[in-house]
């Protein structure tokens, strides 16, 4: 399908993980991609979309940096013109029991978590206004329900829904949707770092999922593609879980 023909997107947290499978499915469906991370290795995930056939550019981007952030949508607009879909992917976090959760931690992960969607989508919100476009938000299964020893990533992340559903709100009569998606377990380095750290294998958590399995990235990056589609535009103030059922 190529459903974004001739649309620019920005996607970060977009050199691993889900942000990149959603930067390289939003390539293969026609888009041009700004591939936007700290992480230098962002630079190839930009390269094998361009190997691939499709438009990419990578800029290096600390999106709790606002100079970062404001470069990095003026850089989309100076590298192809126009930006018609941001996704608010980046995200971090840890599992640590709550009486042992520090102040720097907290406000680390809502720097990054939602500090950084509010921000990014407020800097890119003229240039989206202008094409009616569209802003995805990543959140979590962690945003809809609670869990131990991840307090400050499952507050940055319920965060991040009732964000959405408020700009959706306010920015429908202008012509913008906002969705966010809700993962699950996905095999993701950062999944693995969780697990790690409270010794459980990722076999031991599909169990628990009704599907009876972990997601691919590239499911994840599926539905994102829906939602930032044409096949999508009735769709806004969604939070729309893709867990293989654990939040049923």
């Amino acid at each position: 399908m190529r459903r974004l023909e001739g649309r620019v997107a920005i996607v970060t947290g977009a050199a691993n993980g889900i942000g990149r499978a959603i930067a390289e499915r939003l390539a293969e469906e026609g888009a041009a991609v700004l591939v936007a991370d700290v992480a230098e290795s962002g630079a190839d995930v930009a390269k094998t979309i361009e190997r691939a056939g499709g438009r990419a550019a990578f800029a290096p981007t600390d999106v709790t940096r606002d100079d970062h952030i404001r470069r990095m949508v003026d850089g989309a607009l100076a590298r192809f013109g126009r930006l018609d879909v941001l996704v608010n992917n980046a995200g971090i976090g840890t599992y640590v029991p709550f009486d042992e959760l520090s102040l720097e931690v907290w406000d680390r992960i809502h720097a990054v978590n939602l500090r950084a969607v509010y921000r990014c989508s407020q800097v890119a919100l003229p240039a989206l206004v202008s094409r009616r476009g569209v802003i995805l938000n990543v959140a979590s299964q962690s945003g809809l329900v609670g869990q131990p020893m991840n307090e400050a990533y499952c507050a940055s992340k319920g965060g991040v829904v009732l964000l959405t559903r408020s700009l959706a709100r306010e920015l429908g009569p202008r012509g913008v949707r906002v969705n966010c998606v809700c993962p699950g377990g996905v095999e993701t380095k950062m999944l693995q770092g969780f697990l790690d750290v409270v010794g459980a294998t990722p076999a031991q958590v599909a169990q628990q999922v009704p599907l009876r399995r972990m997601a691919a990235p590239a499911e994840i990056a599926a539905v994102a593609a829906f939602l930032v589609s044409d096949d999508a535009s009735y769709v806004t103030g969604a939070a729309l879980p893709v867990d293989g059922g654990a939040t049923a």
